[in-house]
């Protein structure tokens, strides 16, 4: 039986107990969506839910399009980690973040079902409405720990989500021929993706010299928004992809490599 939550859609209340105060004054301003990443959904929901593991999020989705809320939106849940978007790190104050059900690269990633995305889908469009999210905001945990996390992953449907309203996305430039960029080049090119990426927000530092850390923002991009090929080696397709997405962010037009 569905009882009162903070969302508008139908959910029920399935507490755990690990969440604490958010700093004071920070806005709810991203949502994070991770995959659950172990092997059953139950498994992970007990995870969740048990105080030694210390780890929680505010919603939920299983299999079937079933959604818990686990926090209640006011307090801080502990789904981040050590995480950096546009500056700030502690994005657990900052975000509401959705656990959804899939095994993960460890244990059997795949795709994910559609009545699951549906509900995912209502949900998120009701948590940015009401709280005035904007669209480059909704992440993924891969975006804000690209040295940790790959979830959701290249199987995510973020395209769906864009087609409802969720999200900043374009759509991904063809593969072509021709390297670009990868890890040990050096030079202003070099800087000039680094700036880009530091733009939309990534953790990157700007030095012209293509380092691990700059591998791992690029294949963090490519997962969310180049899913075809996820490699960490900047292509025509990959830079063209990335000026499209900035061009699309307010008051921005940057860019390198673009063809005439």
């Amino acid at each position: 039986m569905s009882v009162a939550t903070d969302t508008g859609v139908t959910a029920r209340v399935h507490p755990s107990p690990n969440h604490g105060e958010r700093a004071q004054g920070a806005p709810i301003d991203m949502v994070v969506l991770h995959y659950t990443g172990m092997p059953t959904g139950q498994e992970a929901l007990q995870r969740l839910c048990d105080p030694r593991a210390e780890v929680s999020a505010h919603y939920f989705v299983d299999l079937d399009g079933t959604i818990l809320q686990c926090v209640p939106e006011s307090r801080r849940a502990w789904h981040a980690g050590r995480s950096f978007w546009k500056g700030e790190t502690d994005i657990n104050s900052r975000s509401i973040g959705v656990e959804i059900v899939n095994p993960g690269h460890e244990h059997g990633y795949r795709p994910f079902p559609d009545t699951q995305i549906e509900a995912v889908i209502a949900l998120v469009l009701d948590i940015c409405d009401r709280h005035a999210i904007h669209p480059w905001m909704v992440l993924g945990h891969s975006d804000i720990a690209p040295d940790r996390k790959e979830d959701p992953g290249e199987l995510f449907p973020w395209d769906r989500l864009a087609a409802a309203g969720i999200g900043l996305y374009v759509e991904p430039f063809p593969i072509g021929s021709g390297l670009f960029m990868q890890e040990g080049d050096r030079g202003q090119p070099v800087e000039a993706l680094q700036s880009m990426l530091a733009l939309y927000g990534y953790d990157i530092d700007i030095t012209g010299n293509f380092d691990s850390k700059t591998r791992l923002a690029v294949t963090a991009f490519q997962r969310h928004f180049r899913q075809e090929i996820v490699d960490g080696v900047v292509d025509q397709s990959t830079i063209e992809t990335l000026n499209a997405l900035l061009r699309k962010l307010p008051s921005m037009s940057a860019g390198i490599g673009r063809s005439a």
